[in-house]
């Protein structure tokens, strides 16, 4: 299980014409804790600023699933409806889980998601499909390979 963190850096960042501004960037990073989640972006950004810049806030990101596709350069937030069927009433039951995916356009984000959810059992519907400003994503990587499900032994190795 991931636990991604929304963290908002903010530093002056030079514009074209020269001028400095102040600038509050959001960015996703997986971590165990926000003490970690700090530490992780703090790491991952320090190559890019220069100057100095602090961590404005750190919020959790609940977030199901992350998509991601090298061509894309923005990242959307997707709320999908799981469909299961109550089998005492009969009812349908929807589950909402947010999602991102990292697409260029919106309708690309939809078929990023689409091809990432083709093994799914599940019946699902895209509630909707939002851009978000996240400026990055840094998933949890070990010697370069970025950590799937698949590898969860590894991380928790890695990380005690």
């Amino acid at each position: 299980m991931h636990n991604w963190f929304e963290c908002k850096v903010s530093y002056e960042k030079m514009l074209e014409n020269g001028m400095q501004k102040k600038v509050s960037e959001p960015y996703l990073v997986d971590a165990l804790s926000f003490t970690e989640a700090e530490a992780r972006i703090i790491e991952e950004i320090r190559p890019y600023i220069t100057g100095e810049f602090t961590i404005a806030d750190i919020k959790r990101a609940r977030l199901s699933e992350i998509f991601f596709n090298e061509n894309g350069d923005r990242f959307y937030r997707i709320k999908v409806f799981f469909i299961t069927l109550d089998e005492k009433s009969g009812a349908e039951k929807k589950t909402s889980v947010q999602m991102l995916a990292q697409a260029s356009t919106l309708k690309d984000a939809i078929a990023v998601l689409e091809e990432g959810m083709k093994g799914t059992m599940a019946d699902y519907t895209i509630a909707s499909v939002t851009e978000t400003a996240l400026m990055d994503v840094f998933p949890f990587a070990v010697n370069d390979k970025i950590v799937t499900k698949s590898d969860e032994e590894l991380l928790a190795e890695q990380r005690s």
